[in-house]
């Protein structure tokens, strides 16, 4: 008679640090507030409008994906809510309801769940849904032509457009107060540099993101821009401007800091921020879209791969036995 034994495995007991994909959610949106009230005030119900919709679609399509597959529910996580809500960001005050509904549509399913829901996605879910509405509807995303009606008193023609379009001599026309305080065109939550800059920090100091990859797309972004500025004044703007204005900052704190499409080793994350960065405005000064930093981002999310194979090497030395 065969002797058969019970062998029970268990996982060692692990101290767990109490973090939570709840917590770090909670803690993305309550740093996006700032920027995000912002626009409230500056569009008025039609922005909250839109971000309301987004946040709470992206909800049930989260919910609907989760009951068709059969798979626990995982909206009580509150990632599908930071999807929903920085794609409403994104957007302009004027964003039509059906766009908003498809957007946050193919945030959930086509960039996030597909493969295999968090953690899983190799692409920034987000920047996915906006960068196939805008090669769908280009002119759904044309801030000057869907935000024509607003007037603050000051010059509210999309700065980077106008850079793109008309050249450098309209950035006199931009203070950078202005800029710095929202007071331009542009996307719901994109234009508060502000409330972007301290939100980001908060996010850097709690540890839910990686300075590495901010700083370094900051810098990408700064030095790109002022080599292409030093070699022609007459064409490119300066690396302020580009700081301030499109989707830089919100791109820098938001959006190349997702966690499952980047780097996670420190010389990789480097290379993952600077690329973006250069990417950015390589795209802007002599790409065909207005602003580069959705492809720019999507593109180095192809690279995570290869640059996270960048390690350190291990400590020791080999030992050759006779």
């Amino acid at each position: 008679m065969v002797n058969e034994k019970l062998y029970a495995g268990a996982h060692a007991p692990f101290w767990h640090n109490g973090s939570s994909i709840r917590a770090k959610s909670y803690n993305v949106i309550m740093a996006a507030l700032p920027a995000a009230l912002m626009g409230i005030y500056l569009y008025g119900v039609p922005a909250l409008r839109v971000l309301a919709l987004a946040v709470s679609s992206a909800m049930i399509w989260e919910w609907l994906v989760n009951r068709v597959m059969r798979k626990p529910t995982t909206i009580g996580d509150c990632n599908a809510a930071v999807i929903g809500l920085l794609l409403g960001m994104l957007f302009p005050a004027t964003m039509p309801w059906y766009a908003v509904i498809l957007g946050t549509l193919l945030a959930i399913v086509v960039g996030k769940q597909i493969y295999g829901g968090i953690g899983c996605n190799p692409f920034n879910p987000t920047l996915v849904a906006y960068a196939m509405l805008l090669l769908s509807w280009k002119g759904l995303l044309d801030f000057d032509a869907m935000l024509v009606n607003y007037d603050f008193g000051v010059n509210m023609v999309y700065p980077i457009g106008a850079l793109k379009h008309f050249g450098p001599e309209v950035i006199e026309e931009y203070r950078l107060t202005d800029l710095f305080m929202g007071r331009q065109a542009g996307a719901i939550g994109a234009t508060f540099g502000l409330g972007l800059i301290i939100g980001g920090l908060y996010l850097i100091i709690r540890g839910y993101i990686r300075w590495e990859i901010a700083v370094s797309f900051l810098a990408g972004v700064f030095v790109t821009a002022l080599l292409f500025n030093a070699a022609n004044p007459a064409k490119y703007g300066g690396p302020v401007f580009h700081l301030l204005s499109g989707y830089t900052l919100i791109g820098a704190f938001f959006l190349v800091t997702e966690d499952s499409s980047s780097p996670v080793n420190f010389v990789p994350m480097l290379i993952y921020g600077a690329g973006a960065g250069f990417l950015t405005v390589l795209i802007r000064n002599v790409g065909f879209f207005v602003d580069g930093v959705v492809f720019a981002i999507l593109m180095m999310n192809l690279t995570n791969p290869l640059l996270d194979k960048i390690r350190p090497k291990a400590l020791g030395r080999r030992i050759d036995y006779a």
